[in-house]
């Protein structure tokens, strides 16, 4: 996918891009490219493959009803800004937070965010399950998404503490799996949150799938959650 291709594709759903939103998207691919050389942020470096596999990827967050493009959003366990950086240059007024355990990211994202403008973009360096316990930002954001390869009922976890209550988790997919699904039910109704819908997508020329499931938060998180660094993923609620 090219950029004009990529535009393209986001007219066709509805969203306009300015000028200045494809520069910061250009940037945003060059300093990904150019720290990709320094520090692991992903193995996918070609541009059309950025553009449809990072960028389109990421913004199909926005084709779910849920998503209003308005309020907070956190990042959990963003690597190399994926979804919320995509996101925030769509969505300017768009309050960005971003939760990532390796300082050098964050640091990857402080030049992207520097570099491209961005207001409204906080960045911490902590473990989900630390940031979740902290009172500042509990059951705070309007919406909080994951594009992680962690099982959903260990997603849910790290997740759903941090979601307000009537906000969204929005955990994206690669693969359908009504066998996850079933498995994280219970840890989900545990964690206050109810799936609402699981919508089923495919990026434009290679049709690969996308699912994103969507979590509404129904009832105040119990307090021991998430537990504590490691927990989560050692012994995934059942």
């Amino acid at each position: 996918m090219t950029p004009e291709e990529f535009r393209q594709q986001m007219t066709q759903q509805g969203f306009i891009l300015s000028e200045r939103q494809m520069d910061q998207f250009q940037q945003y691919f060059q300093l990904l490219v150019e720290w990709n050389e320094k520090i692991n942020l992903t193995t996918i470096t070609v541009e059309n493959d950025v553009y449809l596999k990072h960028f389109y990827d990421s913004v199909m967050t926005a084709f779910t009803p849920q998503f209003s493009g308005t309020g907070s959003l956190c990042d959990v366990g963003s690597g190399a800004g994926f979804p919320s950086i995509p996101l925030k240059i769509i969505f300017p007024d768009l309050q960005i937070t971003i939760v990532d355990s390796l300082n050098k990211r964050i640091n990857f994202l402080k030049t992207v965010a520097t570099s491209l403008q961005l207001e409204g973009v906080s960045l911490y360096h902590d473990r989900a399950e630390t940031f979740g316990q902290n009172k500042a930002f509990r059951e705070s954001f309007d919406f909080v998404t994951a594009r992680a390869v962690a099982r959903l009922n260990v997603l849910a976890e790290l997740c759903l503490p941090l979601v307000k209550k009537d906000g969204y988790f929005l955990a994206l997919k690669a693969a359908k799996s009504q066998e996850e699904l079933t498995e994280a039910k219970p840890a989900i109704a545990l964690l206050g949150g109810k799936v609402i819908e699981e919508i089923d997508l495919a990026l434009p020329q290679t049709g690969d799938e996308r699912h994103i499931l969507v979590i509404q938060k129904k009832k105040i998180t119990p307090k021991k959650y998430p537990r504590k660094p490691g927990q989560p993923n050692k012994q995934p609620l059942q």
